[in-house]
């Protein structure tokens, strides 16, 4: 069976319905306004006034329910209005503690007093936007229809009609088009006067409804905003320091050796010309050795700084030379066609690198399956292999430094790595 989507609707479409929306909107509000005041104002002072007596405050926190009522059914109005949905700022646990405490929830609830607050007087912009709507409505509609009507309105003598005032002459063609071309300015001009006192009205409510919630919202918003960079600026600082205090015991404990060792067989070569040259070229042959292993040392420290190949051809080709170098047979599968941001391919590179580092460390695995996609957020990199398992993220394993730097991108690293079934490592790293 196929099925075919409902075509969307004309602009002018569009434009009728909100009309109708925003019309109903601002004729509702006039009575309700009037409604609420009367029952508000009455019932609050009538209550004040009884506060010395016992039924005085549960007749407060009844006027204050009351008024949760009127503003419940004022924020299902006004999302039509704004075209967005006004949620319900109250609290959404129920109240705890003996039956007198939670009847009197309300009075500490601001939003209930903002509720109330509205009711008492939210009559003055429904009564302005009363006023404007009904006479636009009736110049638009009596203006257009004037030719229908005309003719049954009495003239008796002495009679004078606006045109014949402005002094346009008192014959009915004249009325008849001086009516119809204020019925035209008042038709074209219906749309934006409707819209703007419904606007008027429904951002007064949403400014009691739910400002303060919304801007309580936005502070918590901010705060956890906040509390994300600092967690990601503590993360980028362990990162960097972790991978520091690596590079310094890599280069202490390997090409450091290898070049104190050199220094000494150099030194025993210049000793060993004069009374063995034979001894003197095999101690220089050993110390080439020497030489072209600290190069190799130090070219593999350099690619855990900052690989060539990634910066000069994307991160596809790094992570096919990385697959190529790694002791673990890999299966790498990394469709990328562009290059992506230098730090996003940086952090995914490193990932991969310190991954299959792991692997080929402690994992004992026979392989491993490295994964890089693209979808509408960033990059999704997975590395699975099937060693034996046991890996974590806490502190004092391998993958916490790895763990810091996806954080510090602002990722998230998560490990799956039962004992005796291998490890998964999937990272998530949002485009910055």
């Amino acid at each position: 069976m196929t099925t075919y989507a409902s075509p969307a609707p004309s602009p002018v479409v569009k434009l009728v319905r909100q009309l109708g929306i925003d019309t109903q909107y601002v004729l509702l509000g006039f009575p309700l306004g009037i409604i609420t005041v009367t029952l508000f104002m009455t019932a609050f002072f009538t209550s004040l006034g009884l506060v010395v007596l016992w039924f005085g405050i549960p007749l407060l926190v009844a006027t204050l329910m009351m008024a949760r009522g009127f503003a419940a059914v004022e924020r299902l109005r006004i999302g039509p209005v704004l075209g967005r949905k006004v949620p319900h700022p109250y609290y959404k646990k129920s109240p705890e503690g003996s039956l007198v405490r939670r009847t009197l929830t309300p009075l500490a609830d601001g939003q209930s007093w903002l509720d109330l607050v509205h009711g008492m007087f939210r009559f003055i912009p429904s009564t302005i936007g009363f006023s404007f709507v009904v006479t636009w409505w009736a110049g638009a509609i009596g203006g257009l229809t004037a030719i229908l009507w005309d003719w049954s309105i009495p003239r008796p003598p002495g009679n004078q009609d606006l045109p014949e005032l402005l002094g346009m002459g008192d014959s009915a063609t004249t009325r008849i088009i001086f009516y119809f071309a204020l019925g035209v300015f008042f038709a074209g001009t219906l749309y934006p006067v409707v819209r703007a006192f419904a606007l008027l009205e429904a951002y007064f409510a949403r400014a009691l409804l739910s400002g303060v919630n919304e801007l309580r919202e936005q502070v918590a918003t901010a705060n956890a905003a906040r509390e994300v960079a600092q967690q990601q600026k503590a993360a980028a600082v362990s990162a960097e320091a972790t991978a520091l205090r690596r590079l310094e015991r890599d280069i202490h404990d390997g090409p450091q050796q290898r070049l104190v060792r050199l220094a000494m067989d150099l030194g025993r070569a210049e000793q060993q010309f004069a009374t063995d040259p034979d001894a003197a070229r095999a101690t220089v042959a050993e110390a080439l050795t020497q030489t072209r292993e600290t190069l190799e040392e130090l070219r593999a420290l350099s690619r855990g700084i900052a690989p060539p190949i990634l910066v000069d051809r994307g991160l596809q080709a790094a992570l096919t030379a990385l697959a190529g170098r790694s002791l673990v047979p890999v299966e790498l599968d990394a469709p990328l066609a562009e290059r992506l941001e230098p730090t996003l391919e940086s952090t995914a590179y490193f990932v991969v690198a310190e991954a299959l580092t792991n692997v080929a460390k402690h994992s004992h695995a026979n392989e491993v399956h490295v994964s890089v996609r693209r979808n509408n957020t960033g990059l999704i990199v997975s590395i699975a292999d099937d060693g034996v398992g046991g890996a974590s993220v806490a502190k004092g394993h391998g993958l916490a430094g790895l763990d810091d730097r996806v954080r510090a991108a602002g990722g998230v690293l998560d490990v799956d790595s039962p004992a005796g079934g291998g490890t998964r490592l999937t990272a998530a790293l949002p485009v910055q």
